[in-house]
């Protein structure tokens, strides 16, 4: 029964991990360089991160530079940031990168939160998905006769315990990035 929990959890914490990762993605009117972590860029051929083939950094609150290490690859770097669905427009000065990061409208602003709450959905659904599938094995450890039923419905009672606590991280999440994308 501790395993079917310990395994409910670890996947409850990967789901919040991997929210986490979308938030980060997710643009506000701050310069972060993990706006392009999901960037590759056409090297040789090779699709590459971003970050393997340049020095990102953020110099200010508005602004990220790029310095690619081989000087072929500015062209490319420049063209992977325009097909990238950031809207953001690269500036090249021969030397390094430049990006402005605009001050966000305020209509921007809510369709960001709106982006945000559907990604705090889907982990919440992902969360009650491991509820499901917890409770399913503790069903099918009790018909292998390998539980008692009152063993059975503990074990349900905690899976509920940690998704409510889950689901309640993902809602603390969710609260901070939108105050987050709505501040000026």
């Amino acid at each position: 029964m501790q395993a079917v929990l310990k395994d409910a959890e670890d996947r409850m914490q990967k789901a919040l991990a991997s929210l986490d990762k979308e938030f980060a993605r997710l643009r506000t009117g701050r310069a972060t360089t993990s706006l392009l972590d999901g960037i590759r860029v056409d090297y040789y051929g090779t699709p590459t991160p971003l970050d393997q083939m340049a020095s990102v950094s953020t110099p200010d609150s508005r602004t990220i530079t790029i310095a690619p290490w081989d000087r072929k690859a500015f062209h490319d770097v420049e063209k992977a940031i325009l097909k990238s669905d950031l809207g953001l427009t690269p500036v090249n000065d021969g030397k390094i990168i430049r990006i402005s990061i605009p001050p966000l409208t305020e209509d921007r602003r809510k369709d960001l939160a709106k982006v945000a709450k559907k990604y705090a959905e889907e982990a919440k659904v992902a969360i009650r998905n491991i509820r499901r599938d917890a409770n399913d094995a503790l069903k099918k450890k009790k018909n292998d006769k390998a539980i008692s039923e009152d063993d059975q419905h503990k074990g349900q009672e905690d899976v509920q315990k940690l998704t409510d606590a889950y689901i309640a991280k993902a809602d603390d999440a969710l609260a901070k990035k939108e105050k987050e994308i709505m501040e000026i």
